[in-house]
């Protein structure tokens, strides 16, 4: 059993931004010379989480959608007025959907439905630089 870890990393534009990372986590197994196991995807940050989706522009506008109704962006939260940065409901989409997924892999492939991408969404008010740490664990 071996144990590859990698990260990536990308600009966002931040305020719900999908980015579709499916593409680099399978050139990044592909470099790990690893052929069966399992993939963990970890984001470092309060802000940013990982999902699967049908990545296309019609679902990732209702996932807009839907955060909008049930972290709306407007109301008064406790950690703005601790930190005074206008992300706390970053922090709670962030921490609804998870900073982390694990995808298993055989024969050198993520094993992924046909239409199904993984999927960083940068919740935070503004742009910045993102890395994600990955860890191959298999053979």
């Amino acid at each position: 059993m071996a144990v590859v870890s990698k990260t990536i990393e990308f600009e966002t534009d931040g305020n719900g931004e999908s980015i579709d990372i499916t593409g680099d986590l399978a050139e990044k197994l592909n470099e790990s010379g690893l052929n069966n196991g399992v993939l963990t995807v970890f984001v470092p940050g309060a802000t940013g989480a990982l999902t699967t989706v049908e990545y296309e522009p019609g679902l990732i506008r209702d996932m807009k959608d839907l955060w909008a109704r049930l972290i709306p962006e407007g109301p008064a939260y406790y950690h703005d007025q601790t930190w005074h940065d206008g992300n706390g409901h970053s922090h709670l989409r962030a921490t609804l959907l998870g900073p982390s997924i694990s995808i298993p892999f055989c024969s050198g492939a993520l094993t992924l439905g046909t239409w199904q991408q993984v999927v960083f969404i940068d919740f935070d008010v503004r742009s910045r630089r993102r890395r994600l740490v990955l860890q191959f664990i298999g053979e």
